[in-house]
């Protein structure tokens, strides 16, 4: 039986690892390496790393970064941040990552997506969407941003993640920009309405603060990719550095709500 998948989220922000908060005020939480290799010995299913500057800053990849990264690593590797070409992905594959996540490119042009694909394979493909609650007085439902959440862009989520699906995503990322760093649980009604929209391999990133907030998402999702940073970089109400990740116990008990998903 397909199990969930936990998988930490790591951002790099001048060559450290940072922590965020609405995608605002990184905090240095150590060496990305360091963090790798924790992660290495607690037998992580996934792990996800995102450049949160090269997009902004319109650079390229660290390539040597991401050479030392999966170098290092033992599981699964997404890489994301400054890919806007096949060229590019299929570089960062060369180096021995599984997947590479695309968002703002992909935003502008869907079309690059099968580019990708058909260069390194559709599963390696993962498309990042950053959403947020809509602001103002009489606004409702979300929009897609890009650039850290300080470009807006006028297209219905559910809708950009379909056509992102169809133009040649193996995997779409979920990203809530508005429970980024409040541990406060996931945005359960957008997880169910990407879920039930799309047949790709789904993850969703943003407001996990506990096991029982990922136990929540498996229960309302079922077999989903739950990714988590803050939950896997601190520990306690102070926020104390502490890389950690659950046990296979606690991992199991975790699984158990995606059976009775499929039994219902």
């Amino acid at each position: 039986m397909l199990r969930p998948r936990i998988i930490p989220c790591l951002l790099v922000h001048k060559g450290g690892l940072v922590k965020t908060q609405g995608f605002k005020s990184p905090k240095y939480v150590g060496d990305p390496i360091n963090a790798v290799k924790i992660f290495n010995e607690k037998e992580s299913d996934e792990l996800i790393v995102l450049d949160i500057d090269a997009t902004v800053n319109g650079v390229e990849p660290d390539y040597g970064l991401i050479a030392k990264l999966a170098e290092e690593c033992r599981m699964p590797l997404c890489y994301g941040g400054g890919i806007t070409t096949a060229a590019q992905a299929a570089r960062i594959i060369d180096l021995g990552v599984e997947k590479v996540a695309i968002s703002a490119a992909a935003i502008v042009n869907p079309a690059l997506l099968g580019e990708i694909a058909a260069a390194i394979g559709r599963q390696s493909v993962v498309a990042v969407l950053d959403i947020r609650k809509r602001s103002g007085l009489f606004a409702k439902g979300y929009e897609v941003c890009t650039h850290n959440a300080k470009q807006s862009h006028k297209v219905e989520p559910v809708e950009m993640a379909v056509r992102l699906q169809e133009a040649g995503a193996g995997e779409i990322v979920v990203n809530s920009v508005d429970r980024d760093g409040e541990m406060k649980g996931y945005d359960l009604e957008l997880a169910r309405k990407m879920r039930d929209a799309l047949r790709v391999p789904t993850t969703f990133l943003g407001g996990a603060g506990s096991l029982d907030d990922i136990g929540a998402l498996v229960d309302t999702c079922g077999v989903v990719g739950a990714a988590a940073g803050s939950l896997f970089v601190f520990k306690g109400k102070y926020r104390a550095v502490l890389i950690n990740y659950p046990s296979p116990a606690q991992k199991d008990e975790i699984c158990r709500g995606a059976r009775r998903f499929v039994k219902n």
